[in-house]
């Protein structure tokens, strides 16, 4: 017999010692527990939820919310009834078994209800009040292009990278994943893709901004007000037609931006850097522009706010606000999801924030009153007062 030579002898120790370890591990754990097996559950749930989002996105592509709707009728269809419908816009060569598998995920994520018949076993399929928000409105707006706008390919492309905002946060994964280029220079370079960024925004936009004006009375007594990146001005000019008092708004926004703004009635449109020098008014408002921003870039932001601000003045701020603390709640998974996203794709040390992070901003910035209105579950108005 031939003698094993010491590697040998080393491979066979290590084998031996790792099924014990192995069988140590199974005589430890009861894997027929509920516990266990809800465990093993939900890691499987967690390890395939990238189907959920593309499963999203593949029916904001194929039109189906729009098809499903008919102008309000929501009658249930069959996956084969949608594809054959007029508003589907879909070939021949369709297959109506892979879309009545999409249709069955996501009515498992509450974006459909399912009309099972027993007897026959087929599945029709309605919209729920979710996914009505896909739904294109008289205006040709709908958080579909939200969906398709974070699931484009160069922000794909970032998501496999996320653990390098860990191990280096000097760079963003998007800027390391598209050789070097940030999210906003490809936004400046590429129009499909900006055209596809401002759809999402005002398709978002709108039904918040809704909510703002008829839940927050904070612009009563404002007669000028600066939107700060206000973009074309669609912000500013729904809070002009709301509050009559305003007889002043200007819509501030780097020059280039405000140099495509359409002529809007009782604004003046006025290109700029905020991190310069911010035009003066009894109020400032801004929509989702601190998250993308670190904290000694946003105390620059909101000090130069206050610059321009008279006494009594404020700073309305609309961001996404973080709880305190973590739990499974909708509303919580929403917030900190968006959190990785801004990570991930804009800024790596941009955030989302708490209440208490942005009262703290508030005072370094040289505002003396701070309050926040939970007017919308996603995004909060936050009231600055110098």
């Amino acid at each position: 017999m031939t003698k094993p030579n010491n590697c040998d002898h080393s491979l066979a120790y290590q084998s031996s010692h790792l099924l014990n370890m192995d069988h140590t591990i199974t005589m430890e754990v009861d894997e027929s527990t509920e516990s266990r097996n809800q465990a093993r559950l939900r890691i499987l749930e967690l390890a395939n939820m990238i189907s959920v989002p593309m499963s999203l996105n593949a029916i904001v592509r194929l039109n189906i919310p729009d098809a499903i709707w008919q102008n309000g009728a929501n009658i249930p269809l069959s996956a084969s009834q949608i594809l054959s419908s007029s508003s589907s816009r879909l070939s021949h060569t369709a297959d109506a078994e892979n879309l009545q598998r999409i249709l069955r995920l996501l009515t498992s994520h509450g974006v459909f209800n399912e009309h099972a018949d027993d007897h026959s076993g087929d599945r029709k399929y309605s919209l729920t009040d979710v996914g009505r928000t896909l739904v294109t409105d008289s205006s040709g707006l709908s958080y579909g292009a939200y969906v398709l706008q974070h699931h484009q390919e160069r922000l794909m492309r970032a998501w496999p990278l996320v653990h390098e905002a860990v191990l280096d946060a000097s760079v963003e994964p998007f800027v390391k994943a598209n050789g070097g280029v940030t999210a906003y220079e490809c936004y400046g370079k590429d129009e499909e893709m900006n055209g596809l960024m401002l759809s999402a925004m005002s398709g978002v936009s709108v039904p918040f901004m809704k909510a703002l004006l008829d839940g927050y009375d904070g612009f009563d007594g404002v007669e000028k007000l600066v939107d700060v990146g206000g973009s074309a001005g669609d912000c500013l000019r729904m809070i002009l037609e709301k509050h009559g008092n305003i007889k002043e708004g200007i819509n501030f926004d780097l020059p280039e931006v405000v140099a495509r703004a359409p002529n809007i009635p009782g604004v003046t449109h006025v290109g700029g850097d905020m991190f310069q020098k911010i035009p003066t008014a009894d109020a400032i408002f801004m929509k989702w522009i601190l998250t993308t921003w670190t904290d000694e870039e946003c105390k620059l932001i909101m000090t130069n706010c206050n610059k321009a601000l008279p006494k009594g003045g404020k700073l309305i701020a609309c961001e996404p606000v973080l709880p305190e603390k973590s739990d499974d709640s909708h509303r919580t998974r929403a917030l900190l999801a968006g959190d990785i996203f801004v990570m991930t794709i804009y800024r790596a040390k941009g955030k989302h924030r708490t209440e208490e992070e942005f009262r703290k901003l508030g005072i370094a910035a040289g505002f003396s009153h701070f309050r926040a209105f939970y007017v919308d579950y996603f995004y909060t108005v936050l009231e600055f007062q110098k």
